[in-house]
């Protein structure tokens, strides 16, 4: 069977890792270069006034509506902060038809909304691939309490189904990797390669930020988009998955 391609990035609302331009324009034509079928977004601004007005080039409708048109036949997302001006989250855009679970607020600290939130694809010869998009932490007691309540979420309603967890884990220490192997769940980098990817900050990355954990799917392949630099703060992770 085909590949099932993924990609994760946290976009950083949309500018550049200085905040000087927008990127997403940039953004929608590098995710539609790399033919993903399941794109894995944090700091989603699906809607900002200031920046419409900041940024002429800024999309005047969904940020999400704007990435997926066209290519992405649908799309989910979980608002995790609101302001007058605008919110942000978590968003899977999908090749596939997507049925659409909850965006559960995992937040810890009132400074920072975080969220976890769950859809469904159905592939052929599986019967389910839950996914999830996360968001953790940035303290450390905070992600462990965290990743106790989404592994509980992933428990209760995967069902030892094939399963993709991918996002920001704010997880330079490497904290997670032993009681994510413990739940079923391999980080497809440190499956590969004997460590997870580098990808914070962008132009230089020494911090290991962002995964993609996988659990009844076989890693065929796995890389860091370096020539995402420019896009936001954090590096993209793209994995070829098996099924």
């Amino acid at each position: 069977m085909t590949a099932l391609r993924v990609v994760t990035l946290n976009m950083h609302k949309g500018v550049s890792p200085l905040k000087l331009d927008s990127t997403v324009y940039r953004l929608r034509q590098q995710l539609r270069a790399q033919h993903a079928d399941l794109i894995f977004i944090q700091e989603l601004q699906q809607e900002n006034h200031r920046r419409q007005h900041r940024f002429a080039s800024w999309p005047k409708h969904e940020i999400t509506h704007f990435l997926a048109d066209g290519f992405y036949p649908d799309w989910h997302y979980g608002k995790n902060a609101e302001y007058r001006h605008g919110h942000h989250g978590n968003a899977i855009l999908s090749k596939f038809p997507l049925h659409k679970g909850i965006n559960y607020d995992i937040s810890e600290y009132r400074f920072e909304r975080r969220g976890l939130l769950h859809s469904t694809i159905e592939l052929e010869g599986l019967k389910t691939v839950h996914c999830f998009c996360v968001h953790l932490a940035l303290l450390q007691r905070g992600r462990e309490r965290q990743l106790e309540t989404i592994l509980h979420h992933i428990e209760r309603l995967s069902e030892n189904s094939p399963t993709i967890i991918a996002g920001d884990f704010n997880d330079w220490r490497n904290s997670i990797g032993a009681p994510m192997r413990a739940a079923g769940f391999f980080d497809v980098f440190e499956s590969l390669y004997g460590a997870p990817a580098r990808t914070f900050p962008s132009i230089k990355p020494v911090l290991p930020m962002d995964r993609i954990y996988v659990r009844g799917l076989s890693i065929q392949k796995a890389k860091v988009l370096t020539e995402w630099s420019k896009l936001s703060d954090h590096l993209a992770l793209y994995a070829e998955l098996g099924h």
